[in-house]
């Protein structure tokens, strides 16, 4: 797919390579690391994409990639009609307005000595937007988007509580108006009560301000909540994409399904507990991937044909894509290659 043919596509990424050469000892080969190897996804308009995946997996650096914050080694990266990845210099500078990062620490990702109303207008300050006297306007405006009384514009970090640093952070991210806000596992540091909060408090600022959001999680429960479209992936390459409500109906690869089998329910109880798919042993290294699938040394569907060659990302349903060579069609219907207890 191509963002030009499409203009509800506000983030279109084709074939995204992240690799990290890594010195080898004396007499050896150089060594790369093949951290994000040929990811494809788009993101519409005012909707959420997740990208999901044990940590390791690629996923926060194929965030970075897009944010221009980790170099890419190939590929296309776009927002709208701009191509982000050949951007350099003060064009670059110039289209951050246009997409932002909330990150995953609330406190680490804060400056301590720097006062909270200063840490949100500071993208304002940096990128020249508006007057001074607009820009405090624009600081107070958004303490009251995201929850914060006026007068906490004088505090320091320290003096809030984690859920209060992360509407900071939220603030911060939306001071320019961004078209395109990427969260990385921004509640993962939170304790539950809080989580659910912040979680309401970024799909009440997508309906009002029409954010379309990269979100960042290995929490399934999380993106449930929040997200349109999930995005799984393992080893650098995405395995499944498929719309929110056809993925967790019927997850089709067999690390989706391990993955939906080991979310805690209350209803499931023991009996879910039993039934949960407990993967062996480590991923492959990303420095020598293997031929086949990449999942197939973990997998307990695999065959010995999936070691011999990788299969592609293919559609098997209306918008459910799958990289497995096991999961077939029948009667229209792609049909998962394991399954599990999803009560």
């Amino acid at each position: 797919m191509n963002a030009r043919t499409h203009p509800d596509v506000l983030l279109s990424v084709q074939d995204l390579q992240v690799h990290f050469p890594r010195k080898s000892s004396w007499g050896r080969p150089p060594e790369v690391v093949r951290a994000v190897d040929g990811v494809s996804f788009e993101v519409r308009r005012g909707t959420a994409l997740a990208v999901v995946g044990e940590s390791g997996s690629g996923k926060t650096t194929t965030a970075l990639a897009v944010m221009r914050l980790a170099p890419i080694t190939g590929g296309s990266v776009r927002l709208g009609d701009t191509e982000l990845s050949r951007l350099e210099g003060e064009a670059m500078r110039l289209a951050r307005r246009r997409l932002q990062i909330v990150f995953q620490d609330p406190f680490s990702s804060l400056n301590p000595r720097q006062r909270a109303g200063d840490a949100v207008r500071a993208p304002l300050d940096l990128m020249k937007v508006g007057t001074p006297a607009e820009r405090e306007a624009r600081v107070a405006q958004l303490f009251a988007q995201v929850g914060l009384r006026p007068e906490q514009r004088h505090l320091f970090p320290h003096q809030f509580s984690g859920g209060q640093r992360q509407r900071i952070n939220i603030a911060r991210a939306l001071a320019t108006q961004p078209e395109l806000v990427v969260c990385d596992e921004p509640v993962s540091a939170l304790d539950v009560a809080i989580r659910a909060q912040i979680l309401n408090l970024l799909r009440q600022l997508q309906r009002d301000l029409g954010l379309t959001y990269l979100f960042i999680s290995h929490d399934m429960a999380v993106v449930e909540h929040l997200c349109d479209e999930i995005a799984v992936m393992y080893l650098g390459q995405i395995v499944e994409r498929a719309p929110r409500q056809a993925f967790f109906a019927s997850p089709l690869h067999p690390y989706s399904v391990a993955l939906m089998s080991a979310v805690p329910t209350v209803a499931g109880g023991r009996r879910r507990a039993a039934t949960r798919i407990k993967l062996s042993g480590d991923p492959p290294s990303p420095i020598a991937p293997p031929p086949g699938c990449r999942f197939a040394g973990r997998c307990p569907a695999a065959e010995p044909a999936c070691t011999q060659e990788m299969p592609p990302l293919r559609e098997v349903n209306p918008g459910h894509w799958v990289r497995c060579r096991r999961v077939e069609v029948v009667d229209g219907r792609a049909q998962p290659v394991i399954r599990f207890d999803n009560a």
